[in-house]
């Protein structure tokens, strides 16, 4: 197994082997440019973010500053996917975000993690696991998403969530840790918020 794919493998590694430096350095060069681009500079943001990421599709904004390890190298998004202010991706492996999702600000998404063992952390040793987010997901104001989660279609998280486990398709979640407080229901195709009505033909 080759040093890169160490990354992607869930195995321990160093994460300051020179490889591994050189190439992240170049991804953090890139991400430097676009978080120096101005709000007018919009087809400017849209080349750099085709460069940066693995995938990208059509309609995506990130509002700078945006932060990522890899500059979203391993970051696989899919289309129409919102992201406010500091969105940070600890992309050491691979995210995946599907269609129409929407971060609020300040969320992290985190792939990378460090041995429980305080020897092998002493040697400065990592593991990644990849992060799956569905699509049309919502995930709240500072929440964080650990390694190897997954959280399902149509889900929202709550702000300053800590989601340590899976989250199911079509639930409400909150809370650190995070937990489903109930499902997507009938209800809220009648109430966008507390007792305010849908008004219109708008779900």
């Amino acid at each position: 197994m080759n040093t890169f794919e160490k990354l992607h493998s869930g195995c321990l590694y160093d994460p300051a082997d020179e490889e591994i430096m050189k190439e992240q350095l170049k991804c953090l060069d890139r991400l430097y440019d676009f978080n120096q681009t101005r709000p007018s500079e919009m087809e400017k943001r849209l080349k750099l973010l085709s460069e940066m990421f693995a995938e990208i599709g059509e309609g995506c904004y990130i509002e700078p500053p945006f932060h990522s390890n890899f500059g979203g190298a391993h970051v696989h998004f899919g289309k129409n996917i919102y992201a406010n202010f500091n969105l940070t991706l600890v992309d050491d492996t691979h995210i995946y975000v599907g269609d129409f999702t929407m971060f609020g600000p300040n969320v992290t998404v985190a792939t990378a993690g460090h041995p429980i063992l305080p020897e092998l952390r002493q040697k400065g040793l990592q593991f990644n696991a990849p992060v799956h987010i569905g699509k049309n997901c919502w995930i709240g104001a500072g929440a964080v998403i650990l390694p190897g989660v997954t959280v399902g279609d149509n889900t929202v998280i709550g702000a300053g969530s800590v989601v340590t486990k899976d989250i199911p398709p079509m639930s409400v979640a909150v809370g650190s840790p995070c937990r489903v407080i109930r499902p997507v229901g009938e209800r809220d195709r009648e109430y966008y918020f507390k007792d305010r009505k849908i008004e219109g033909n708008l779900a």
